[in-house]
């Protein structure tokens, strides 16, 4: 048994890295409530964009883009959200194995696929086993705005429109709430269910130079806002996730302490009883 110097450094050990925990806790909270207000505030725009997309693409005739027709798939893109770093429980871990399923389930060799990945724990994961990377954005603060995930947006929305690939996939992890956050896949490109929603009782809209051309400039920007609010969700669900695996982390050196402190007081007892039993002995002799 560790004697009782030892057993009190420990102890120390672990409520200092207890607290810690508690305020990785408390600011990740903090992260999360902010993030989630960043999310909401997202959505108005995207869906009136969205909205005015299908308008056009539903209720103009002769109206096309090659945004929102399939096409016979000779390779496919994954557009990865990750975080840029761990302490998040499974975050990363869940989202990255669904990620190595569907590639090993779906394609045989590595010209079938390639990947854009934001965040540098999906990019180090990537690149550390040789999966083709062709865009990669790190250091994202944790105020996240368009601008920060602009460029491999664009060129996830370019690539595909010049044909380097066929359809595009976009993997993160949805917010449900702080305590749960699911790994899920959309696929982004084509916006064919887009084109195939019924216009419905959606306002009429009047388009200058024409329709033809609002929708080119539309669709692409249609595309990355919509990268744009999975990295939102992607933020809030790291946040809840870091949040959740501080609180446990907290509450398992809460146990340890309370284990030790026993361990102690055993060793403790230990001690006064071996000195009580010499002195009984010494009296005798």
């Amino acid at each position: 048994m560790p004697n009782m110097r030892d057993i009190k450094r420990r102890i120390r050990s672990v409520e200092n890295t207890k607290q810690i925990t508690k305020a990785m806790e408390m600011v990740a909270a903090a992260k999360l409530r902010r993030a989630q207000e960043r999310a909401e505030a997202a959505r108005p725009y995207a869906e009136k964009l969205g909205e005015v997309v299908t308008s056009i693409a539903t209720g103009t005739q002769g109206v096309s883009h090659p945004m929102l027709t399939s096409r016979p798939v000779k390779k496919t893109g994954y557009l990865i959200i990750t975080s840029d770093r761990g302490l998040a429980g499974g975050f990363n871990g869940n989202l990255l194995r669904k990620l190595v399923a569907t590639v090993k389930e779906r394609h045989q060799t590595e010209d079938e696929y390639t990947m854009f990945v934001i965040g540098r724990k999906g990019l180090d994961f990537l690149k550390k086993r040789g999966y083709p990377v062709l865009d990669s954005v790190v250091g994202l603060p944790d105020d996240l705005d368009f601008a920060d995930v602009k460029a491999v947006a664009k060129n996830a929305v370019r690539y595909y429109a010049d044909e380097q690939f066929d359809e595009l996939y976009l993997l993160y992890n949805e917010f449900v709430n702080p305590v749960t956050q699911i790994p899920v896949e959309k696929r982004l490109l084509p916006l064919e269910d887009l084109a195939q929603e019924e216009s419905g009782n959606s306002p009429a809209y009047e388009y200058e130079p024409s329709a033809e051309e609002v929708l080119e400039s539309l669709l692409p920007r249609y595309a990355e806002t919509l990268i744009y609010s999975a990295a939102l969700e992607s933020k809030a669900s790291e946040q809840g996730a870091r949040m959740s695996a501080m609180g446990s982390a907290t509450d398992n050196a809460s146990e340890m302490i309370g284990k030790l402190n026993l361990h102690y007081n055993r060793a403790r007892q230990a001690a006064i009883t071996q000195e009580l039993a010499e002195i009984v002995a010494g009296a005798n002799a």
